[in-house]
């Protein structure tokens, strides 16, 4: 279940959680901007942390560990069980960009798919020319933290296919959200985030992988 959505450039995707659409969840929403103050903030390049993920398409919203790596261009998404599903399967998936392939590894088995990548790499950030929604606190007095929403809406366009929102001092990223026929149809957010990757090896994958199937597994039961 990797975890950022489709890219966010008109007409085509740019990049919010690309992983998303490299996984064949969603593509091609939409990125837009208008010059104007303040300017788009510069989002950690490597960093560590879990994610809420939720599909218009299922319903369902879907956990997991995160470890995004920028400079090298590669990704790490690991299901988390927090109740128990019913035929459920837990996978680990690692994008290699510069490699150009997806390596998807059942939790359980270790059984591994190895799948090619055909989207470019795009960072977790805010695109310069995006355009700035707001400024405000999340929270309430004696705990709140400043935010800013982004969007990808143009001057001459009523309505955005992309939200971003990250925090005002650091640029940590806190939600990002695709809209497509006036519906959200993908929603991440983003949640105790560590800087740096403490583990690097969690972008090497398994052993089995050297024998990996070329078809990516079904999340559910092979029942």
């Amino acid at each position: 279940m990797p975890g950022r959505a489709p890219p966010r450039e008109a007409p085509k995707a740019r990049g919010a959680w690309l992983w998303v659409c490299a996984l064949g969840w969603l593509c091609a929403l939409g990125t837009a901007g208008s010059p104007g103050t303040p300017r788009p903030c510069q989002a950690p390049q490597q960093w560590e942390g879990r994610q809420v993920l939720y599909q218009q398409s299922s319903g369902h919203n879907s956990r997991a560990l995160l470890s995004y790596d920028g400079p090298n261009q590669r990704v790490r998404v690991l299901d988390e069980r927090k109740a128990l599903i019913p035929c459920k399967r837990l996978f680990e998936y690692i994008l290699l960009y510069k490699d150009g392939v997806m390596f998807q590894i059942e939790q359980a088995t270790k059984e591994c798919s190895k799948i090619p990548l055909t989207i470019a790499w795009d960072p977790l950030d805010i695109p310069d020319n995006s355009t700035f929604e707001d400024q405000y606190s999340i929270g309430g007095p004696q705990e709140q933290i400043t935010v800013q929403e982004w969007s990808n809406r143009k001057s001459a366009r009523t309505y955005e296919t992309w939200i971003g929102v990250y925090t005002a001092k650091d640029c940590y990223p806190v939600q990002e959200t695709f809209i497509q026929n006036f519906s959200v149809v993908l929603s991440t957010r983003f949640f105790d985030v560590q800087l740096g990757i403490k583990d690097p090896s969690v972008f090497t994958p398994p052993s089995t992988c050297q024998t990996a199937q070329p078809e990516k597994m079904s999340e559910d039961c092979a029942w």
